[in-house]
């Protein structure tokens, strides 16, 4: 069990909407992208002249171009966490990062980081990432050690700048990323009202080949299959969840999922008799912000979302899938 004390995101300003990427002249509209991914916009780190004119042919200038880093969006998401929970940045023991998108090979994405938001004393800081299900395997696998291994708070970064890895010219993937960071703050040892519990994390490493993003090149992935694993998945761990929520609790039950494509999200609905109301979800307007996706939905509703269960269920390459139930008073 881990207590969650807050959380924080952040996305940048740059907007990309459906109406740019139809300028671009690569066969798609504004109605046929709503249609088939249920996304209206999405945030970049990128110019939109640097897109117009390159599609981002090639990924390597990206960096180049962009206006805000992974470790500049990780510490505001983290600096948003930190005044949620009343904590200082030097109350931080340790510092996981992760996601699809590292800023450096090394060093570890966490220590630049912990860096960014003045922490100078010994802190353990590293990277734990399984792409879009990272924060399900990083809360996952601090859940299973012992408490006296933790510190006090541990904060729980994720950034991503997919919007880097992104070939333009290719409609299937132009229309579906988005940038964005979300950061948790995390204790085995301080209570807070948020418990965090049920934690799973699975592979199936025979997958491994259908979503990749090569050193230096663009993502791809085998849409079709990719979307098929991803409701069989999510439908079959909700359902785990829903399915050891105590009979006796009469909190009002609420599904976060992996922000990759809202029909696919609609779909796991109705395979689990899920509400409208009780569906959170955020990629109608920043699209799929990979492992920050989920967590994000769930920052951006801390307030609203009391007294209630989150089944929160993510998917990524891996092929990788995890969840939690997060229990708030």
């Amino acid at each position: 069990m881990l207590y969650l004390h807050a959380l924080g995101h952040f996305h940048p300003e740059t907007v990309l909407d459906n109406h740019f990427l139809s300028s671009l002249d690569i066969g798609v509209d504004v109605k046929w992208i709503e249609d088939r991914v249920g996304i209206i916009e999405r945030r970049t780190t990128l110019p939109l002249d640097y897109l117009r004119k390159t599609y981002n042919r090639d990924p390597r200038a990206g960096a180049e171009a962009a206006h805000t880093t992974p470790t500049q969006m990780s510490a505001r998401a983290a600096e948003m966490a930190l005044r949620r929970a009343g904590i200082e940045a030097c109350q931080l023991g340790m510092v996981v990062s992760g996601g699809c998108s590292p800023e450096m090979q090394i060093p570890a994405d966490a220590s630049r980081v912990a860096n960014a938001l003045g922490i100078d004393a010994p802190c353990p800081c590293f990277d734990l990432q399984s792409a879009c299900s990272s924060f399900a395997s990083q809360i996952h696998f601090l859940n299973q050690m012992r408490p006296e291994a933790l510190p006090d708070y541990v904060l729980v970064v994720n950034s991503e700048i997919f919007t880097h890895s992104i070939d333009y010219s290719d409609r299937r993937q132009a229309i579906l990323f988005g940038d964005g960071a979300s950061a948790a703050i995390v204790s085995s040892r301080i209570p807070s009202s948020s418990v965090i519990s049920e934690t799973s994390f699975y592979s199936n490493p025979t997958g491994q080949h259908q979503i990749t993003i090569p050193t230096g090149g663009h993502f791809a992935q085998e849409g079709h299959a990719v979307q098929a694993f991803a409701i069989r998945t999510t439908t079959e761990l909700v359902k785990q969840l829903q399915a050891s929520v105590p009979a006796s609790e009469n909190r009002r039950q609420v599904f976060i999922g992996h922000q990759a494509n809202l029909r696919m999200l609609e779909n796991v609905c109705r395979r689990t008799d899920i509400a409208l109301k009780d569906h959170y979800a955020n990629l109608e307007y920043f699209g799929n912000c990979g492992a920050a996706g989920a967590p994000t939905v769930l920052s951006q509703n801390w307030d609203e979302l009391r007294n209630c269960i989150v089944h929160l269920v993510v998917v990524g390459s891996g092929l990788a899938w995890g969840g939690m139930r997060i229990t708030r008073d």
